[in-house]
This record gives structure tokens, sequence and C-alpha cells, in this order.
């Protein structure tokens, strides 16, 4: 899916609006499918904020060898017998300064390129720095003064198209600054997202996940950006965009490539009413892996991009930058990977908000009751507490929509004449109890009739996963039959498992235990 603009590797450029935001700010009117935004960004109530996301503490080796993203053999370009050399080669030409703790390898990676200590690295100390001039992006590629010119023109729900036709221009340009880089992307044409998978695999694999339907709003924006905006301008500058890259296939690929390695540059506060920075490319920087428990992070400063341990690096150990707080429906999603249970401690699990009004709807009698049910769910669209495209997303130790869910459980819970009054009041002011805090452990405390709701709601999530907790746990400990299966199905097992798991876990033990 296409969404807003990240701080970390991996934006998603073609979907727009269409995102479901991330865990902890994905709000009512979020959908899913839109680009997904660069990495390190952060989503804040409902939509995409930039931010440069520091959390994380270590990261152990023994989970690097189920964790990373696969990263695919050999660069896209090709013909390159050592494009490490050749890309270190090209760092020392732009000023690209690289720790000498640090390499470039294969070597000692979860998968493909990564980046490894040579030596033990301290928290603080810088492994690479990236200057500016070296980012690739719609201000810095060769064709930059056509593309500000007609910036107008090139305007699109995902705001990605300048980045893409730079890449587009530069691909195919003999002469580029940027061939030394292109050599150690992964292989186009086999790229590991969801979007490339059969329509009936994705279905079948990623039941209940929220991605297939995502997937498909991105297929849709990626072809109508491309047919409408990228198409037409290629084809009125020939001399600039050769015959081979004017191809909805390859625009498919980029778009792909920018959703899982490009980057936002966050916003400063004072300037949050601004729109989103344009993604942009950073060498060096998008080699780097992601783990939730992260050892480096990507700092900003006005002449160069630095990358920064935070926490000590063993030698031998590989670097892991964070792409955000990312839940593994957002990774396997923007990147084709999870993070096992319980690794990923940003993970979370969602309950569509249409699922909580079909739950409350199960337990109307009478024509009555069933439309003041649905007065009750249209003034709390009214309040913007929900929506038909919105989720409520539960974390490891609290629900991240909180006041939305809360809201919604008390107006969809309380006494008809209750909801009178609250409606004529046109709500009421922030009366929130300590026992309806939605925290996991509070949740033996909360009304019997939310409790009962949220029992309801949980089952019915439940009901729209392909098989059970059970017989996923029984695949993932049979090691011989897990290494069978296809990357793909490990992969969408291990996100099925965890959202499985999440769902009976916190939330529907919790509430089973106390009816």
């Amino acid at each position: 899916m296409f969404s807003e603009g990240m701080t970390s590797p991996g934006a998603n450029p073609l979907s727009s609006s269409a995102w479901r935001p991330q865990p902890a700010s994905r709000g009512p009117g979020a959908e899913a499918g839109t680009y997904a935004p660069p990495r390190g960004v952060a989503w804040d109530a409902g939509s995409v904020s930039a931010g440069l996301v520091t959390r994380g503490a270590g990261c152990p080796r023994t989970m690097a060898t189920r964790v990373k993203r696969r990263r695919v053999a050999g660069p896209a370009g090709g013909g390159n017998p050592d494009p490490v050399a050749g890309f270190l080669s090209w760092c020392r030409r732009v000023g690209l300064e690289l720790s000498p703790k640090v390499a470039v390898s294969r070597q000692g990676t979860v998968a493909g390129y990564g980046m490894v200590a040579q030596e033990s690295v301290q928290p603080g100390e810088l492994l690479f720095a990236v200057p500016r001039a070296a980012l690739l992006s719609q201000h810095t590629c060769s064709i930059s003064g056509l593309l500000e010119r007609e910036r107008g023109a090139l305007q699109s729900q995902s705001g990605w198209v300048p980045l893409l036709l730079a890449l587009l221009h530069e691909l195919q340009a003999p002469a580029s600054p940027w061939s030394p880089y292109f050599a150690l992307w992964p292989e186009l044409g086999r790229l590991e997202h969801p979007m490339f998978w059969p329509e009936e695999q994705r279905r079948q694999l990623l039941q209940g996940t929220g991605v297939p339907e995502a997937v498909e709003k991105d297929l849709a924006n990626i072809r109508s950006e491309y047919y409408s905006i990228v198409l037409p301008f290629m084809e009125a500058h020939p001399d600039l965009f050769s015959p081979r890259v004017r191809s909805p296939e390859l625009y498919h690929q980029l778009v792909a490539l920018v959703m899982a390695y490009s980057f936002q540059e966050p916003l400063e506060e004072e300037e949050d009413e601004k729109e989103p920075n344009s993604p942009l490319m950073v060498p060096a920087a998008d080699i780097l892996n992601h783990l939730a428990n992260h050892n480096a992070n990507l700092e900003y400063s006005p002449n160069c991009l630095r990358m920064v341990a935070t926490q000590p690096i063993p030698k031998g150990h590989e670097i892991f930058n964070t792409y955000g707080q990312m839940a593994n429906w957002q990774l396997i999603h923007m990147y084709g990977f999870v993070e096992p249970y319980p690794d990923n401690t940003d993970d979370t699990a969602d309950i569509q908000m249409v699922t909580v009004r079909e739950a409350a709807l199960q337990g109307t009698k009478v024509e009555a009751e069933r439309l003041l049910l649905y007065e009750r769910w249209d003034f709390l669209c009214k309040l913007e507490m929900v929506g038909e495209e919105g989720a409520f997303v539960i974390g490891r130790e609290e629900v991240l929509t909180e006041e939305e869910l809360t809201t919604t459980l008390k107006v969809l819970c309380m006494p008809a004449e209750e909801f009178r009054e609250f409606k004529d009041q046109d709500g009421w002011a922030d009366d929130k109890k300590e026992e309806d805090s939605l925290t996991i452990t509070n949740i033996p405390k909360l009304k019997a009739s939310w409790r009962q709701l949220l029992r309801k709601s949980v089952l019915l999530t439940l009901q729209t996963y392909a098989t059970d907790l059970k017989t996923e746990q029984d695949l993932l400990s049979n090691k011989e039959v897990y290494a069978k299966l296809s990357w793909r199905e490990q992969q969408a097992l291990q996100q099925s498992e965890v959202c499985s798991r999440w769902h009976n876990s916190p939330f529907r033990e919790e509430t089973l235990r106390h009816q």
C-alpha cells in the first residue's frame, strides 16, 4: 500500500490516504492500501506524522536468521563482479564516510548485503555519515530542474511520482553518478512484497490480516498513477526516458523498492502543519536491516545524515536500524517479512471498528434496538471516533487507540436515556475513570457490558483467520514440516500465528475469565 512519509528505510509511495496508519496511531479514518511510509516515520492519531524513532535496546544475534527481510542475490544492474568494492569506491568519491569499525558484507548478516561491526562499537559512535549531495531524490537527480518546473503536473495521492521519475531516469542514464549505488540494490524482479504474490496465494496466506485488501488498493493506485501521470510525462520527454523504462512492470517494482528502501526526513516541531517531506534514497543507510530491538538510528543534520550506534555492538555482530514502530502486518506488507513472536515489541493486534459494530448488532433483539444502535454508531462517526475503514489497535500492554475504543464502548453500552442526554450535550468533557483504563491488566475491572462486547468482537475477529492458533503453533514447532514451506508460507504463518496469539491471549482470555 502507499502511504505518506517515514524517517527510516521503507516508504510506500503509491498508496495515498488509503493507508492504515502505523500501530500507535491508526485512527478512525485511516485505511489500508495507500503507498506506505518511508523508513522511520511515526504515526500520530490517525494520520502519518514524521518522527525519528529511537526505541529499542540491543539486538540478540540469535534472532537474526529468523527476523530479517530476505535480500535477493545479484545487483539490480548486474555486470559488476565486485559491487561492494565499486560502491565503497563511490562512497569515497562522494564523501560518504564509513567508520573503519564497520563493513558492508554478505558474511555475518541474516541475508544478502548488510553491515557488520569489525570492531566493538559503543553507544553514540558514528557508523557512517552521508552528505546530502549523495542522497538521491527529486532535488538531487540530473533532471531536478524539469521535475521542479513540472511539479504541479506531477502531484498525486502518494507524493512519490517525482522520486520515481528520478529513479526511472537515473537507472537508464549511462553516466548516472548513482550507478555504483544501484549495483547493491536487490533484483527488482525478485522482490517478495505481497503485491507480487498471485492474488489467490495472497488471500489464502494472509487472510484476516488486512494485507490483501491493502495490496489491492495499492495495485489500483499504482496503475492509475502510472497511466495518468507517469507515462504521459515520460512520453512528453522521450530524450530523457528510453522505451525500456516506459514499463508498468518496472514502475510497479520501483514503487515496491521505494516502499521498502526509501527514507523520509521528519518535520521540525514548528513545521507540523506542513505537508510531509518527500521520500528520498539514502545510500549506505538502506543497506541496514530492521529489528524492533535495533542497535543503530539515523539522525538528520543540515549537512548530512548520520547513522549512530544506540547500543553496544560486539565485534562480528550485525548492525540493525529501525524502519519505525512497525507491527508485523506492516512489515510483511511493505517489506515481505515479519518478526516472529515475541520478538517484535512493536507488534499489535487489530479489531476492525465495524467488527465491534457487528458484535453490538448481534446483541439486539428487535428493530427498535437495531435502529438505536445505528444511531449510536452514526454519532460516534460524527465525533470522529470510528469509521468504516478504521481499526482499534491493541499493543502489548494497552490499547493504543484508547480514546476511540473507550468512547465506543461507552456509547454502545450505555442505557438509552444516558445516550440521549449524551447526544444532546454533543458529548461530554473528559471524565475518564481509572477503572475504564484499557490496559491489558485492567480488562477484568471493566464493566461487564464492555467486557462482553469486547469478547464478541475478538471472537468475530478470530473467525476471519484461515486457521486457529493450535494449528499454527503445531506447524511452527515441527521444524521438518516448517522447513519445507516456501518463504512466503513461512512469513505468512508467522504473521497469522502472531495475530491469533494476540487475540487469544490478552483480550479474549481476560474477558472470558471474567464473564
